[in-house]
């Protein structure tokens, strides 16, 4: 069988690319600080140096990829200060969308979570860490749709593409938690209890946020991570 490259497709090249090389960085498959060599991801994905190139720059935009003068481009290093400020954001941001998403709950949007829920529990049954990271970051998105609130929606998926970043490194060991944490969101959210909602999101950043601390070798504590941030 003939593999196909992206270069076969009929989309629009530098995104097609983009969205490759932001998976391969999410995935790990681009290791953090790896130096990237255009004519060697071209080679691999069957485009010309012209897609990459440009792929390149939106992913630097988006804090995936470093550019050097002279030296470079090489996937960027997410430090453990990144990843707490990340989290700092995500409880409030994240909070306010459950919040919201209780408050304008309807059969739809608790629809359309509740089938994320089930891809995201076959996939951790499955053991399959890549698609749980997919989906994870699926259903925060769910519940930034389900607040309606335009302005919110803006900020929240450059913000989870980041998040993702730092879920995959723990995704083993948190696939599971998350996934009945998020349960526990869905709950709250479809029975219109707003307080209820907020508050179990942000114990789930927490949650994460604790996770992340171990994977990097760090176990200060955050008094307020569980805290509803008003």
């Amino acid at each position: 069988m003939t593999e196909l490259t992206l270069g076969a497709t009929h989309r629009t090249l530098r995104d097609e690319v983009t969205r490759e090389l932001r998976r391969r960085i999410l995935s790990g498959e681009l290791a953090q600080g790896e130096r990237l060599v255009e004519d060697r991801l071209a080679g691999a994905l069957g485009v010309s140096r012209n897609p990459v190139r440009e792929s390149i720059r939106v992913l630097a935009a988006e804090g995936f990829i470093e550019v050097v003068p002279r030296l470079g481009a090489t996937v960027a290093r997410l430090s453990a200060e990144e990843g707490e400020e990340l989290f700092d954001v995500r409880m409030a941001i994240e909070g306010l969308a459950a919040r919201l998403a209780a408050r304008k709950r309807s059969p739809s949007s608790a629809e359309r979570l509740r089938q994320v829920l089930d891809r995201a529990r076959e996939a951790v049954d499955g053991g399959r860490l890549e698609q749980v990271a997919d989906l994870n970051t699926a259903f925060h998105l769910a519940v930034g749709e389900a607040a309606g609130n335009s302005y919110l929606s803006l900020m929240m998926k450059p913000m989870l593409l980041r998040a993702q970043w730092v879920f995959s490194q723990t995704a083993a060991a948190r696939g599971p938690h998350s996934w009945s944490e998020h349960l526990s969101m869905y709950e709250a959210i479809a029975a219109g209890d707003e307080d209820e909602a907020q508050a179990r999101a942000i114990a789930h950043v927490a949650a994460a946020r604790r996770s992340f601390l171990v994977a990097v070798g760090r176990t200060r504590k955050h008094p307020n991570d569980w805290k509803t941030v008003r």
